[in-house]
């Protein structure tokens, strides 16, 4: 078992996206994949739209999707992971598989791919890179890649100076001069900047369409958040959406998502 899979045996990934900060990334990628999904619709039956999940843990994105009538394949590298997304639905075409090597699908068969999961946990370039070689080699012409990223600037501010850990990590390597995340800086999570996502897309020959901060700010204020009203919370869910476009913004999200399409 690998560290990846030891992990996510223990983690509550479903707890995560359940808890306020999660729904406001989850509200907000669902709004950015249906608008992706129309644009390349063109009119066609929700069945003969397909949608491929990659890294696709217990299903968040790819169960409601199916159950709103789309074709969707799921790939998860954690067999625990997969099995639970098993259990919630058997509309979901659900495989285990590794994000850089997807060998059981063709060229060019999906409308839209999703690659929220395995960006995070890769951390040799060359691996990121295979990975959106493999999402772009699957998707149509025209389609969507969706890819998600954790950022820089949020594991910094975060554990580096606001849990304290800022001079063991410069010590340690952890950091370079610049205060980007090294490989050390995480054995599991791997943090890019707004700089290094573009220059991914440039090497796997893709065209950006739009960066949208998935969470925004919902990360660094999670007590607050949970201190709100639903009707407060709302309001919060209601700004997020009218900024997360916003560059200004962008790289101190906690998460990002790149939309992108073939060049």
């Amino acid at each position: 078992m690998t560290e990846l899979e030891e992990y996510y045996n223990k983690f509550n990934e479903e707890k995560r996206l359940d808890s306020r900060h999660g729904q406001v990334e989850f509200i907000t990628s669902m709004k950015y994949i249906h608008a992706c999904i129309d644009t390349v619709a063109a009119g066609r039956d929700k069945t003969d739209i397909r949608i491929l999940d990659i890294g696709a843990g217990t299903g968040r994105y790819a169960v409601p999707l199916a159950e709103e009538g789309y074709d969707v394949s799921a790939v998860e590298l954690v067999k625990h992971n997969l099995g639970r997304l098993k259990q919630k639905s058997s509309a979901v075409k659900a495989y285990q598989g590794n994000a850089m090597r997807l060998k059981r699908f063709a060229d060019n068969c999906f409308d839209v791919t999703l690659l929220f999961g395995p960006m995070y946990h890769l951390h040799a370039w060359e691996d990121k890179l295979a990975a959106l070689n493999e999402a772009a080699r699957v998707t149509k012409p025209g389609g969507r890649i969706l890819v998600a990223y954790i950022m820089n600037e949020f594991s910094v501010i975060t554990y580096a100076f606001k849990e304290r850990h800022i001079l063991e990590g410069l010590e340690g390597g952890m950091l370079d001069e610049s205060f980007h995340c090294t490989e050390k800086a995480n054995p599991l999570y791997s943090f890019v900047r707004l700089e290094d996502m573009e220059r991914l897309a440039e090497e796997a020959g893709l065209r950006r369409i739009q960066v949208i901060a998935a969470d925004g700010a919902a990360n660094y204020m999670r007590p607050f958040l949970n201190a709100l009203t639903e009707e407060e919370f709302q309001q919060f869910v209601r700004y997020h959406l009218a900024t997360c476009e916003r560059m200004d913004l962008m790289g101190a999200s906690g998460h990002t998502v790149d939309i992108l399409t073939g060049a």
